[in-house]
C-alpha cells in the first residue's frame, strides 16, 4: 500500500508535465519548417551586418555599418566554418550592396560607389564614385539605403531626414528617393520619406521601402516608391526648389487628419500598402526581400519578407493591386534571430541570408551583431497563404487543406479595425476602432479557400483578423500563425 501511494503521488506530480510536454511536442513550431543557422563572422571584427550580396563562385559579400566589407566562402555548409577575406575598409556606413558586371556597388551615406579587385588578391583596389548628388552634415540619422540594380540598371537610394525630423536641415534632398543610373545621373524620383529602414523590389520590379513610426507616420509601414509619389512626410518638400524633375511643389497635408482624408487633398499621396502595427508586428522594420526562388524556399513564391530590427524577426507580406494601388496583409513568419535584423538576401538555392545589429535601439536578439541563414526543410507549414479583399469581405487561401467545418464556423474568426492619426507629431495610438461582423464563412470543397463575408469594412483602416478556430484537415493542428493585418486602402468594385 505504501508503495502504491508513493507511485500515485509521483504520477500526480509528474504526469501533468509529461502530458503537457507531449502536447507541446505534437504542435509544430517555426523551426520545424525554417531552422536558423548561425554563420561565424571574422574573429576579432565588429561586423554590424548592413548589406549582403551573393557573388559568383559561391561567395557572399557582407557589409558592416562601420564601413567594412568582407567576402566569405563556405557559408552554405550545414555547420559553416567560412573563410573570410577583407574586401574593403574605411567606407561610410554601407547600407546596400549590388554586384554587376564585375563591380561591387555600395550605397554609402554620402554616395554610391563601385569597386573592383583588379589584381586578384581578394581586396578591392579600384574605387569610383558613381553619384553623390545629395547632402550630408554628419547627423546620426542621415541614413542612405540603396537597392540592387533594377531591370534598367539603376540603383534606388532613399535618404533619411536629418535628425529624422529635418526641420532645420540644409542637406539637399533629405527625405527624397534618388535613382542613380549606370552613367552616374542622379534622378529625383520620390519624396515624403522620413526614416527608412530598408528598400527592395517585388517580383515585378516595383520598389518598396519601410518607413519607421514618427513624424507624420502614425505607425511603421511598408510603402510603395511609385515615381513622383508623395510618401507622407512634407518636411523635405522644400527641396522642390532644387529641381523641376517632379513638377511644382504640392500642397501640404493637414496635421491631425487621416491618410484616407488627405488622399483627396494631396493627389500624389500614396497610401501605405501595408501598415505594420506598432508594437504588434514590430517597432523597427528594415530590409525587404522578395522570394523569387521558384519554390526553393517553400510555398510563398513572389511574396515579400521584411526584416524587423527591434523584435529580431522576419515578417511575410502578401500584396495585391486594387484600383491601381498596392495593398495587402502582413503575417508573422520567423523569430529568434541572434540580433536585430536589418537585411535579408535570397540565394539561388533558396537560402535566405540575414544580418543585423542591436546598436541604437537594442533588440530582442542579445548578440551585438549577427549573420545567419534560413533554409526550408521541405515541410509545408499550415498557414494563410494569401488574403485578398473582395467587394463584400475577404478571401483566404491556405498552404494546406483545412478542416471544412472549422472554415465554415464564423466563431473561428474575430476581426477589428483601426487607423492612426496623420499628424506632424510623433506617431499615433490606434484610433477610430471598429468591430466588423463576419456574417458568413463560405469554404470551397478543397479546403484551401474560404470567403469571409464581412459587414462593416472600413476604407483606410487596418483589418486585424484572428483565426484561432481553424484546424488542419483530419487533425487538431491550428494555424502556425493565426493573425493577419490587412491594410484596406481600396475596396474593389466587383
Amino acid at each position: 500500500m505504501k508503495t502504491f501511494i508513493t507511485l500515485l503521488t509521483f504520477f500526480y506530480a509528474v504526469a501533468p508535465q509529461l502530458f503537457a510536454d507531449d502536447h507541446s511536442k505534437s504542435l509544430p513550431v517555426e523551426s520545424d519548417y525554417y531552422p536558423i543557422t548561425t554563420i561565424p563572422l571574422p574573429s576579432g571584427e565588429v561586423i554590424e551586418v548592413s548589406g549582403i550580396e551573393i557573388l559568383p563562385g559561391n561567395k557572399v559579400a557582407v557589409a558592416s555599418r562601420r564601413g567594412d566589407i568582407f567576402v566569405g566562402e563556405g557559408v552554405w555548409e550545414d555547420e559553416p566554418s567560412p573563410t573570410w577575406t577583407l574586401y574593403a575598409r574605411g567606407l561610410h556606413e554601407t547600407l546596400g550592396l549590388s554586384w554587376r558586371d564585375g563591380w561591387l556597388y555600395a550605397t554609402q551615406r554620402p554616395e554610391v560607389t563601385r569597386m573592383k579587385d583588379r589584381d586578384g588578391d581578394g581586396r578591392a583596389d579600384v574605387f569610383e564614385t558613381v553619384a553623390d548628388d545629395w547632402g550630408i552634415n554628419g547627423n546620426y540619422h542621415e541614413y542612405a539605403f540603396g537597392t540592387r540594380h533594377d531591370k534598367n540598371g539603376d540603383i534606388w537610394v532613399i535618404l533619411c531626414l536629418t535628425g529624422s525630423g529635418g526641420a532645420d536641415d540644409k542637406s539637399p534632398f533629405r527625405g527624397w528617393c534618388m535613382r542613380v543610373t549606370e552613367e552616374g545621373e542622379c534622378i529625383p524620383t520620390g519624396y515624403g520619406i522620413r526614416s527608412p529602414g530598408g528598400i527592395g523590389f517585388n517580383h515585378l520590379g516595383d520598389v518598396f521601402y519601410c518607413d519607421n513610426q514618427g513624424l507624420w507616420n502614425g505607425s511603421s509601414s511598408l510603402k510603395h516608391l511609385k515615381p513622383g509619389g508623395f510618401q507622407g512626410n512634407p518636411t523635405g518638400n522644400k527641396y522642390f526648389a532644387l529641381t523641376d524633375a517632379l513638377g511644382p511643389q504640392p500642397p501640404e497635408p493637414e496635421s491631425g487628419s487621416r491618410i484616407e482624408i488627405e488622399r483627396k487633398r494631396v493627389p500624389d499621396l500614396i497610401p501605405p500598402p501595408v501598415v505594420l502595427p506598432h508594437g504588434k508586428v514590430g517597432n523597427s522594420p528594415a530590409g525587404i526581400e522578395c522570394d523569387e526562388t521558384n519554390g526553393k524556399f517553400g510555398p510563398f513564391k513572389n511574396q515579400l519578407f521584411v526584416s524587423e530590427q527591434t523584435h529580431s524577426k522576419v515578417h511575410r507580406v502578401f500584396l495585391e493591386k486594387v484600383n491601381g494601388f498596392y495593398q495587402g496583409a502582413v503575417f508573422p513568419f520567423l523569430e529568434g534571430f541572434g540580433s536585430g535584423n536589418i537585411v535579408a538576401r535570397f540565394a539561388k538555392d533558396g537560402s535566405m541570408f540575414t544580418g543585423g545589429t542591436n546598436r541604437g535601439w537594442g533588440s530582442r536578439g542579445k548578440s551585438p551583431f549577427s549573420f545567419q541563414r534560413v533554409n526550408w526543410t521541405g515541410k509545408v507549414p499550415f498557414e494563410v497563404h494569401e488574403m485578398r479583399v473582395k467587394p463584400d469581405g475577404f478571401e483566404l487561401t491556405f498552404t494546406q487543406e483545412a478542416d471544412i467545418k472549422t472554415l465554415a464556423d464564423i466563431s473561428s474568426y474575430t476581426m477589428e479595425t483601426y487607423t492612426y492619426i496623420y499628424q506632424k507629431g510623433y506617431g499615433s495610438p490606434e484610433v477610430d476602432g471598429t468591430v466588423p461582423v463576419i456574417t458568413k464563412a463560405i469554404p470551397r470543397k478543397n479546403g484551401k479557400h474560404v470567403h469571409l463575408q464581412v459587414d462593416g469594412m472600413v476604407k483606410g483602416h487596418v483589418h486585424e483578423l484572428k483565426m484561432p478556430g481553424i484546424r488542419r484537415k483530419d487533425t487538431e493542428q491550428p494555424l502556425l500563425h493565426e493573425v493577419a493585418y490587412y491594410t484596406l486602402n481600396e475596396i474593389p468594385k466587383k
